[in-house]
């Protein structure tokens, strides 16, 4: 017999594997649970994660996907949907969200069980993209909205607060540009090729019809009538091929003849009154030098040569405090220390421990009897006992951490939002004050995106014509926090930044990471230590959306596989509800985010316990299995 697991939440995944198979009229259906973004390659289905905990929002979400995607399996004609997809830009985000609405709504209407699960997977999306707080429709993409609208009117069912108020924003637009079409829309949801042909007329309503492309069924008309008027033709026995060919062409056009055998007449005649040591004068390089050839461009990531990124112009490195007002930065602080208030006592005590562990290192170094340095007063009596003894000496031994400088890097993206990235921030500002009180250098760097779904580089991709395999296809947003250089007083309120409305987007961890690692190398200090708090894989949608899926976490993988070959930075990770031992070889992975305190202070004073037994054994003991 096998041995039942251990694990609550075996039983919830095995049976929403099999719902979600059934749903999908699917029976060969492949269902995973991972940290990687969910979706459907062939017959595999991935789905969120469900921790041992099995929190409600895990449930939901992990229930509203597995809907989702199902339905989607069941209804989604993939041939239907590439022939009347748009060619590119706003005209294809609309059509695509409004068959992913059309295949959820026909799920909840005709199994009403599902409409719950898949409502909160919407709330949680809009939630993490920042929609319960936009006040503009510019704020908000159209083709969330239209996705919205069409989901709202196919059920009758209203959506949850975030989507609810997206959706409203840009009602009166598309009902003032497409109302009439939306008229149609009951009658169609269970034809796809119908709802195709809608769509691209709500989306040609809506001021996006250049973007459409032909249209196929007037295409196949067309060939339909070419096909029926081409002749058959024979091949003409008495042909004599090219040459024939090319004088008919010179008999149609004396005059385009003529000027061609002038130009070639004048060609050979320069070229014959040139003497063959003109020629060979003029072919001839210098002594001792090659034809000079351009340099070859320095590759993007020193880890990965073959990473490519579409466009660099946008990205941004960029300090806190020019991200926000001094006024804005003072609130957002006080409201960051508002809401941490029940938890910064536990933290301050996990500070103090860590600096009374790294105090007692440096009181207990010392090297005595020596004829310079302090004065001993301890081996006084024996000068005063015997003045012939020489006076003793002493010296304060250099401790492991004394030339050290750390580096927290922050995950900034959506899926941190609220209280995870909280107790980063407050995490983060605790500790840097307590190493700073010991002598060790601290520099908090976060990293995000400028924008959702690709920004400025995306918009150039599509002016651009939409060049195949285009790399990393957003603008990045590496922010500091805090400088090493610079003293904790001057940099507190840059962390309130972090809860900034908008700030938090998308996470390339990758360019991230060699980024924190090249300012690192950078620095004189002899020690360096490199801790990376994120909450699971990089993910950007524009980058994923026309890269293989694995492009970003093949190239995060690369990096770190560099960093800890090279061994000039200490690297270690903490992974928020998620597992990054699989990414990182020295990682903890906690599953309540009040446990991070806990996790960055045990984790530094492992690295800094002079006792190498001691240090692998703390590690060990905090990696997660």
């Amino acid at each position: 017999m096998s041995k039942p697991s251990d694990n609550p939440a075996d039983p919830f995944k095995k049976a929403l594997a099999e719902a979600t198979k059934t749903l999908a009229h699917d029976p060969e259906l492949s269902v995973t649970y991972t940290v990687d973004p969910s979706g459907v390659s062939g017959d595999a289905m991935r789905l969120p994660q469900v921790s041992r905990r099995m929190s409600r929002e895990e449930v939901l979400m992990a229930r509203g996907t597995a809907d989702a995607l199902a339905f989607n399996r069941r209804y989604h004609d993939a041939n239907t949907h590439a022939r009347y997809a748009p060619t590119e830009g706003m005209a294809r985000e609309l059509y695509q969200a409004m068959e992913t609405a059309r295949c959820e709504a026909m799920g909840a209407r005709d199994m009403p069980g599902s409409a719950g699960n898949i409502d909160a997977k919407i709330a949680s999306e809009a939630r993490i993209r920042g929609y319960e707080n936009v006040t503009q429709p510019a704020d908000a993409p159209l083709s969330a909205a239209a996705g919205y609208l069409i989901r709202h009117l196919a059920t009758g069912r209203d959506l949850p607060a975030p989507a609810q108020n997206v959706m409203e924003l840009w009602k009166p637009f598309i009902e003032q540009n497409a109302g009439e079409t939306l008229g149609d829309l009951s009658d169609l949801l269970h034809d796809q090729t119908a709802f195709a042909k809608f769509a691209r007329q709500m989306i040609d309503d809506l001021g996006y019809g250049d973007q459409l492309g032909d249209d196929p069924d007037e295409l196949d008309d067309e060939d339909d009538t070419e096909a029926e008027e081409q002749p058959d033709e024979e091949p003409d026995p008495d042909s004599t091929g090219d040459d024939q060919s090319d004088e008919e062409e010179m008999d149609a056009n004396p005059e385009s003849s003529q000027e061609d055998q002038q130009d070639s007449q004048q060609a050979q005649v320069t070229m014959d009154d040139m003497s063959d040591d003109e020629m060979a004068e003029e072919n001839e390089m210098p002594d001792g030098e090659a034809p000079l050839e351009p340099p070859a461009p320095q590759p993007i990531s020193d880890a990965d040569p073959d990473y490519q990124v579409f466009e660099t112009e946008y990205d941004e490195e960029i300090r806190a405090e020019d991200l926000a007002e001094v006024a804005e930065l003072e609130r957002l602080r006080a409201y960051l220390d508002q809401q941490l208030e029940p938890l910064k006592g536990a933290v301050s005590r996990l500070a103090n421990k860590l600096q009374r562990r790294l105090q007692a290192q440096q009181n207990r170094s010392w090297l005595f009897d020596l004829e310079e340095g302090i004065l001993d007063a301890g081996r006084l009596a024996r000068v005063v006992a015997n003045p012939t003894t020489p006076l003793s000496f002493k010296v304060e031994k250099d401790t492991e951490f004394r030339d050290t400088v750390v580096t927290l890097l922050l995950d900034n993206s959506g899926s941190m939002r609220g209280r995870p990235i909280s107790i980063a921030a407050i995490c983060a500002d605790v500790l840097a004050r307590t190493l700073e009180r010991c002598n060790v250098k601290v520099e908090i760097l976060g990293f995000t995106t400028r924008a959702w779904k690709g920004g400025q580089s995306r918009e150039k991709w599509l002016a651009d014509g939409r060049p195949q395999q285009p790399g990393r296809l957003n603008d990045l947003r590496h922010i500091i926090y805090k400088s090493a250089d610079a003293p904790w007083r001057r940099t507190r309120p840059n962390l309130g930044l972090m809860m900034k409305e908008g700030l938090l987007k998308e996470n390339i961890d990758g360019e991230a990471l060699e980024w924190a690692h090249r300012r690192m190398v950078s620095r004189p200090e002899a020690r360096k230590i490199l801790m990376v708090i994120s909450d699971g894989a990089p993910v950007d949608d524009s980058t994923l959306s026309v890269n293989p899926a694995n492009y970003l976490e093949k190239h995060l993988r690369d990096v770190i596989a560099m960093v800890e070959k090279r061994r000039q930075v200490e690297l270690l990770a903490i992974g928020i509800g998620h597992d990054v031992t699989r990414y990182y070889e020295r990682a903890v992975t906690i599953t309540d985010v009040e446990q991070l305190a806990g996790a960055m202070t045990e984790q530094l004073a492992a690295l800094f316990d002079s006792d190498p037994r001691a240090r692998a054994r703390v590690m060990g003991m905090r990696r997660a299995g």
